[in-house]
């Protein structure tokens, strides 16, 4: 298009040029140009209640979709606001446009109202900070966002946008559609690596990062089955081999099972595809030894900047997920006769690790969360999405859920509370025929609960679960191993969260008993059908529950008799 037209007209076209169909964000005076523009475009623009939820919707909706998520905040505090979603973003690899409205240039220098330099705020965090001074760039500065965002290790972009240049005319061109670019693994590279596969006594592959669809996932499998290999998943990336196949034997994260871990380090050869290797992925760097693992180690990493960051693998190997995984596919299968039965039973001990737990196996309790997850998976469809932020209560998700394969879990590898309300919502809105369930602890829930307000306005039926202790749990269970029976700043006073949903026009109940919460998640489920509407289920249980392996009283003891 080469008709004359405002900053923000020939934003917004840029965005229709690159396939943009939904963006989130929060209204500002300083980007009116770009929301009027917005008006008359065939994008949802989805209005939510605060830039942190927006930035989360966003991210969320990128790693359901593959597409990257588009968020638009308002300048200063919208821009403090939604850096929590930067963040996440950055950690989790996933490929984000952050649209900042900023002070007019004639402003410029002068702390003029909530004028900040994004530059130096989102430097570390974003693979590309610009600001767009002049209306006739536009095209190309978005056409080097959508390009830099979705290529190699994938991640996300800020861009600026001056009042006054949104306010100019120009007059020039849209540009082609972004195309992503990602490395390709040498023919050389994969022939090192069968021969180190059928060098192998112990092998073991481990999945994660982002990059995934569908295919590369559908080949990563053709080639552990065709050589009898055990699959484990990293860190919240669970979803990238469905989890009832007999090759999945667990995830590789936080509360670990130890008998997987103990296979990760007694392995002779890893082959971990995609993951970054980061702490949490390898419990603290205590799974590999750095910078040379005891594991002969193939890396596979879109970024050749993360390859030999932390650990000098024998064999690293620059390429995109797709172009990996068909070339693992086409490999000629090895002899696997010394390691065939290390699937069966590795399989053997996650099945172990997922039974009921000696928490509730052991001591009765009115509410058995053990239960109600098993209650959950008996009642929903396979491809449910399940959305979590962090917190213990994460914990019955990781642990005893069973992911249906790609796009069914969404959670953040950078740890961020708040995150599991605004990603299931954003899921729903992104997959309104997919059901949605949201695990979310008192704490998590409270930090971005508004979102559901977003859910209502815009008919999101997402079902959500939550936890409440009535603590902040997982500092309260690292304050009783390091500083036993002194309790400081973990403690919290909720509100009754089913009146609360009601409040906001979905449906919520309050379950105290395991009986009680199957005819409970029933109603909830007939509701969303009839209206559309979300329905919220609080738990209400013991605080002594703390995680499935221990009570709050035996982490207690245990540090008491270590002489804390």
């Amino acid at each position: 298009m080469t008709v004359s037209r405002n900053g923000g007209q020939i934003l917004v076209d840029a965005l229709r040029v690159h396939g943009v169909d939904t963006a989130f964000g929060v209204p500002g005076e300083s980007y009116l140009a770009v929301l009027d523009a917005l008006h008359d475009a065939p994008i949802r623009f989805i209005v939510n209640r605060q830039e942190g939820g927006a930035a989360f919707m966003a991210e969320a909706y990128a790693k359901l979709t593959g597409k990257p998520g588009i968020c638009f905040v308002t300048r200063g505090p919208g821009a403090t606001n939604a850096a929590i979603g930067v963040h996440t973003a950055q950690q989790d690899s996933t490929p984000l446009i952050l649209f900042i409205g900023q002070v007019g240039n004639d402003f410029v220098e002068r702390e003029a109202f909530q004028e900040i330099d994004y530059r130096r705020m989102f430097g570390t965090m974003a693979k590309w900070v610009a600001q767009i001074d002049r209306a006739d760039r536009i095209p190309e500065y978005l056409a080097h966002a959508f390009q830099v965002a979705t290529s190699g290790r994938q991640g996300p972009v800020v861009l600026a946008l001056p009042e006054d240049m949104l306010a100019a005319s120009a007059t020039v061109p849209d540009t082609r559609r972004y195309v992503p670019v990602q490395a390709a693994p040498a023919p050389a590279h994969m022939a090192q690596l069968r021969d180190m596969l059928a060098a192998a006594k112990r092998p073991l592959v481990l999945l994660g990062g982002s990059g995934w669809n569908a295919d590369a996932c559908a080949d990563v499998q053709r080639f552990a089955e065709a050589n009898h290999l055990p699959v484990a998943c990293a860190f919240r990336f669970q979803d990238l081999l469905d989890n009832r196949h007999p090759h999945y034997i667990g995830d590789v994260g936080i509360g670990i099972n130890p008998k997987l871990a103990a296979r990760i380090k007694a392995a002779d050869l890893v082959l971990a595809i995609g993951p970054r290797l980061g702490e949490m992925t390898t419990s603290g760097y205590s799974l590999l030894d750095a910078p040379v693992p005891a594991q002969r180690l193939v890396h596979v990493h879109a970024s050749a900047e993360e390859l030999g960051r932390v650990y000098q693998a024998e064999l690293m190997i620059n390429s995109g997920m797709s172009a990996f995984a068909a070339a693992l596919a086409a490999l000629e299968p090895v002899d696997a006769a010394a390691w065939r039965d290390s699937v069966r039973e590795a399989r053997a001990e996650l099945d172990a690790w997922q039974a009921e737990p000696p928490v509730f196996r052991d001591t009765p309790a009115a509410l058995n969360l053990w239960q109600v997850v098993q209650t959950l998976a008996q009642t929903l469809p396979p491809d449910t999405i399940l959305t979590n932020g962090a917190g213990n209560f994460a914990t019955w998700a990781h642990r005893f859920w069973r992911y249906g394969g790609l796009r069914t879990q969404l959670a953040p590898t950078s740890g961020a509370m708040g995150y599991g309300v605004p990603a299931a919502v954003a899921a729903k809105i992104a997959a309104p025929e997919r059901t949605v369930l949201n695990f979310a602890g008192d704490g998590d829930f409270m930090m971005n609960g508004q979102e559901l307000a977003t859910a209502v306005q815009y008919r999101a039926g997402v079902l959500f679960i939550v936890f409440n202790n009535g603590m902040y749990g997982t500092i309260r269970m690292h304050q009783e191993r390091e500083f036993p029976a002194r309790v400081s700043g973990t403690l919290l006073q909720n509100p009754d969260f089913a009146a609360l949903a009601r409040a906001y026009g979905a449906s919520g109940e309050r379950v105290e008993t395991t009986a009680d919460f199957a005819p409970a998640l029933q109603r909830a489920l007939d509701h969303i059908d009839a209206t559309g509407l979300p329905a919220l289920i609080e738990l209400r249980y013991d605080a002594e529950l703390i995680t499935p392996n221990a009570t709050l009283g035996a982490i207690r003891s245990a540090a008491q008799a270590a002489g804390r």
